[in-house]
């Protein structure tokens, strides 16, 4: 394994992750890749698939050649506008994409359950 391309390229992911305000959790997993994974990639412990680089350029919005360090003078693209037109949303919040990922693993009983906690929560907040 090439170790300074690896540390490169870690760096240049969670430089990308970072200023799109996502945790090293909500990469690895809009890539399919375990959490644990995805940390050794950023700390350049490892180099990815070309596969998974493809998917890590998608998500995070960046050029595969700035994630290979081969052209340091181009910015990084603005994000793309979600249907919020930009603004901040409640469920942007690492917390939040954390629920997300929990429910999902949720079976259907188990989700209307939540769902009556959620309910019951609320009518006591009023």
């Amino acid at each position: 394994m090439d170790t300074e391309l690896a540390s490169m390229l870690g760096a240049a992911a969670r430089a990308a992750r970072v200023r799109m305000g996502l945790t090293q959790a909500d990469v690895a997993e809009r890539i399919g890749m375990a959490s644990e994974v995805y940390g050794r990639l950023e700390r350049g412990h490892m180099l990815p698939s070309v596969q998974n680089l493809r998917r890590l350029c998608v998500v995070l919005n960046v050029p595969p050649h700035q994630l290979l360090g081969l052209d340091d003078d181009l910015a990084a693209p603005p994000p793309a506008k979600d249907k919020t037109g930009g603004k901040s949303r409640e469920d942007d919040t690492p917390e939040m994409r954390r629920l997300m990922r929990n429910l999902r693993k949720l079976s259907p009983v188990q989700l209307k359950l939540m769902n009556l906690v959620a309910s019951a929560m609320q009518q006591k907040k009023k």
